[in-house]
């Protein structure tokens, strides 16, 4: 088993200090997709603006922070969601009309809040939207990076070599390893048991594991823990069946079933004992 799938400053931010209701309000803006790997599946949902205004970019971009989502920004590796936010009128039912919906094109964390940018801006009494993620890219994502947890398991358990780098797209990715020298067929090898892991038809798990219980299975250095503040006493955690273990902050699918074959398309290297691989789903 592999316990790390790469650096978890993602994850700060995302840690639990002492209980969810404290968490969620420190965080401000409440992550629907964190709790376990059914809400990763998310696709709409209704909230309340809680700030409109322009951010500090040239030119400057408009953008709204909610109470409550399930777009994902980016970070970790993994691109941001884009989507929809229809306006909600005052009877409460959504303003009709392409005049009613605004473009999400882009979504960052900062601070304690989810930054959801737009097209344009919202109009000054807005107060409540229905939200629409881009599903066909959130869903490309989830596969690609459950599929880069998976090859990174590969690599660790078979090679040694932990993953110090990702970016996932929808219609490939790639992993960085450190220290490792790949040959043809080690590429072949890894492609063979990745998908070996696939065809297991394994279900995916996310739940909370405390700091504790991890660093006492002796693989604190291995998930690189040192990289997170001390206060972050609970972190969730990815597990794959028996084949991973990964504190990690993305959006995951809940079987392998769901991510077809990994084809390793690329292999180069990136300077002294440090590979990458390219992959793509098929």
């Amino acid at each position: 088993m592999r316990y790390s799938a790469g650096p978890l400053q993602r994850l700060v931010g995302y840690g639990r200090i002492k209980n969810d209701d404290h968490v969620r309000r420190a965080m401000g803006t409440e992550i629907l997709y964190m709790d376990d790997i059914g809400s990763n599946y998310v696709r709409e949902f209704e909230a309340v603006v809680s700030k409109a205004s322009m951010d500090g970019s040239e030119p400057p971009r408009p953008y709204v922070i909610l109470d409550r989502t399930a777009f994902y920004p980016e970070g970790g590796g993994q691109p941001s969601d884009v989507g929809t936010l229809r306006l909600v009128g005052d009877d409460g039912e959504p303003v009709p009309g392409p005049e009613g919906v605004f473009n999400v094109v882009h979504v960052v964390k900062k601070g304690n809040n989810v930054r959801h940018i737009l097209d344009r801006p919202l109009p000054e009494e807005t107060s409540g939207v229905k939200a629409v993620i881009d599903w066909d890219r959130r869903y490309a994502h989830m596969r690609m990076h459950t599929s880069q947890h998976i090859i990174s398991a590969v690599v660790y358990d078979n090679f040694g070599a932990p993953t110090v780098g990702n970016q996932i797209h929808a219609d490939r990715s790639r992993v960085d390893f450190h220290p490792v020298k790949f040959t043809d067929e080690d590429i072949s090898e890894i492609e063979r048991l990745a998908n070996e892991i696939i065809d297991g038809t394994i279900e995916v798990e996310i739940r909370n594991r405390t700091r504790d219980s991890i660093e006492a299975m002796g693989i604190g250095q291995r998930c690189n823990l040192d990289l997170l503040p001390k206060f972050i006493t609970e972190l969730r955690v990815v597990t794959i069946g028996e084949d991973d273990l990964c504190p990690c902050a993305g959006t995951h699918v809940a079987s392998t079933e769901e991510l077809g074959h990994i084809r390793i398309i690329k292999k180069e290297s990136k300077g002294k004992d440090k590979e990458r691989i390219t992959y793509v789903l098929e």
